[in-house]
């Protein structure tokens, strides 16, 4: 039997679709598989070893990089031990910041236990009451192609959870170098090393 659900590594891939210019960070683990399966580029910063980080580290690029949308992609399990991030992004308020938390209800990276958003908690609403300008809460394809349009803009600080199948997909595993990772980003950005 299929699931009706959202497919992660196809909801990324569209994402992903005609990105031009922006800069993608990964949460640790699946995220990283997902956007390396898409495609790999210079401008894809994965997270590797630092649960929690992703949306802190992609505060930090939209505000040295206000002309680049930036796209934070990650996963339920890592926003969850994040909370804290969610205040201080919406205090900051980048325009160009867009996290996308891949929500499968489960802790994938630790044996697949049920997560907090399992049993209810719904992180979309956690950005909005902090002042997210928008968030949503996504369970069909027009809804990810929406979001898509949307993070383009760069007029708006926004939080997606995108409700996926929890099925495990096979790993496409992108450098685990984060030395390597960091430069490739700084030099297509054009900074000198």
């Amino acid at each position: 039997m299929t699931s009706s659900l959202l497919q992660r590594r196809e909801v990324v891939s569209d994402l992903l679709q005609d990105r031009g210019d922006s800069l993608v960070v990964t949460g640790l683990g699946s995220p990283s598989y997902d956007v390396m399966a898409a495609g790999d580029n210079d401008l894809n910063y994965y997270l590797w070893g630092a649960m929690g980080g992703a949306a802190m580290l992609g505060l930090g690029l939209a505000k040295a990089k206000p002309d680049h949308s930036v796209l934070v992609i990650t996963g339920d399990g890592e926003m969850l031990m994040a909370m804290g991030a969610f205040a201080t992004i919406a205090v900051q308020c980048p325009k160009n910041l867009t996290l996308v938390i891949l929500d499968n209800g489960h802790y994938g990276e630790t044996g697949m236990q049920k997560s907090h958003t399992g049993h209810g908690i719904e992180l979309n609403k956690v950005a909005e009451s902090v002042g997210f300008d928008w968030t949503a809460r996504i369970d069909n394809k027009e809804g990810v192609q929406d979001l898509r349009h949307k993070m383009h803009a760069r007029g708006s600080l926004n939080c997606a959870v995108i409700v996926i199948d929890a099925a495990e997909v096979g790993r496409v595993l992108p450098s685990r170098d984060g030395v390597y990772i960091k430069n490739r980003m700084k030099l297509a950005l054009g900074q000198v090393l």
